[in-house]
């Protein structure tokens, strides 16, 4: 898949609630349940679920070399 692809995929979810599991350094594994509220050309943003709300950032990068997963 290429990054294009991957993009127009993560659009497509903005709005949505999902669930993530991202592979962090060191073995740390974190899930969480977020929604994508806005999308770049490199990167995007989820907000976590919970109080209070928080926002993450991650790359389309990190998804191809399967760091973040959309469970």
């Amino acid at each position: 898949m290429n990054i294009e692809k991957l993009r127009e995929q993560i659009r497509k979810k903005e709005g949505e609630t999902l669930h993530f599991k991202f592979n962090g350094s060191r073995n740390q594994v974190e899930e969480f349940t977020g929604e994508i509220i806005e999308t770049y050309p490199a990167i995007f943003l989820i907000r976590l679920k919970g109080t209070p709300p928080k926002i993450k950032s991650f790359t389309y990068n990190d998804l191809l070399t399967e760091s973040l997963e959309i469970l």
